[in-house]
C-alpha cells in the first residue's frame, strides 16, 4: 500500500469515527493508540489530522496534541448557509437532467437509509445518508461543484452524528427523504430546493439544542 492510499484509508477511517461519534467532540486524539487501532503508522495518521485540520473537524494544540474540535452552532449556521448556496444550484441543473433509473437508483439508496436507521448503527446511517444526497447532487455533472459541496459535508461529521444519535430524528429524517423523492419524480426543481432546505434546517435547529445544553 502506498503512503498515499495509506492515508487517505486513515483519513476515510478518522472521518467516520468522528462522524458515528466514536470520537467525541472535545476529545483528545491519542495518536499511538489510535494508529495502533487502525493498523497503521503515525506518519499516515499525522497527515490525515492534518487535512482534519483544515477542515475544522480537529484543531492542534502545541504541547498538547490533537483534539476533536468541540460543536459550536455558529460554525455550523456558517457551513449549512454555504452549503445551501451550493446545493440548490446543483439541484438546479441536476433535477431536470434525473433519468428513470436513476430515481429508481435513488429510490433503492433510501431504502439502504432506511435499513441503517432500523439497525441504530451510525456510521451505516451516515454514509447511506450521503450517498442519497450526493447521487442527487452529482446528476448535475458539476463535478467541481459537487467538490465544493463534499467539502463543506467533511466539515460537519460531528454535528451529523449528534443529529442521527436520537431515533425520532431519524424517523423525521426519512420522512423528509420520502417526500424529496416525490418532488425528484416530479422534476420539480422549486419543490425539491424547498425540501432540501427544510432538511438542512432541522436539521440546524436539532443539533443547535443539543449544544446549548
Amino acid at each position: 500500500m502506498s503512503a498515499v492510499t495509506a492515508q487517505e484509508g486513515v483519513l476515510r477511517s478518522v472521518r467516520q469515527m468522528i462522524a458515528s461519534g466514536i470520537l467525541r467532540p472535545g476529545q483528545q486524539v491519542i495518536q499511538d493508540s489510535l494508529a495502533a487501532e487502525l493498523g497503521v503508522s503515525r506518519v499516515p495518521l499525522r497527515e490525515a489530522l492534518k487535512v482534519l485540520e483544515g477542515e475544522g473537524q480537529v484543531t492542534y494544540h502545541p504541547h498538547r496534541g490533537y483534539f476533536v474540535a468541540d460543536l459550536s452552532l455558529d460554525d455550523l449556521v456558517e457551513v449549512y448557509r454555504i452549503r445551501a448556496l451550493l446545493e440548490d444550484e446543483a439541484l438546479s441543473v441536476g433535477v431536470p437532467l434525473l433519468t428513470d433509473e436513476d430515481l429508481d437508483y435513488l429510490d433503492d439508496l433510501i431504502a439502504d437509509v432506511e435499513t441503517a436507521a432500523t439497525s441504530g448503527d451510525i456510521s451505516a446511517v451516515t454514509l447511506a445518508n450521503r450517498r442519497f444526497h450526493f447521487a442527487v447532487f452529482e446528476a448535475s455533472n458539476m463535478p467541481r461543484l459537487v467538490r465544493l459541496i463534499r467539502n463543506q459535508w467533511d466539515a460537519t461529521d460531528a454535528y451529523r452524528s449528534v443529529y442521527f444519535a436520537a431515533p425520532t430524528n431519524l424517523e423525521h429524517m426519512n420522512a423528509e427523504h420520502s417526500q424529496m423523492m416525490k418532488a425528484l419524480r416530479a422534476r420539480n426543481v422549486a419543490e425539491a430546493i424547498r425540501l432540501q432546505s427544510e432538511h438542512r434546517e432541522n436539521s440546524v435547529s436539532v443539533v443547535g439544542q443539543v449544544i446549548a445544553q
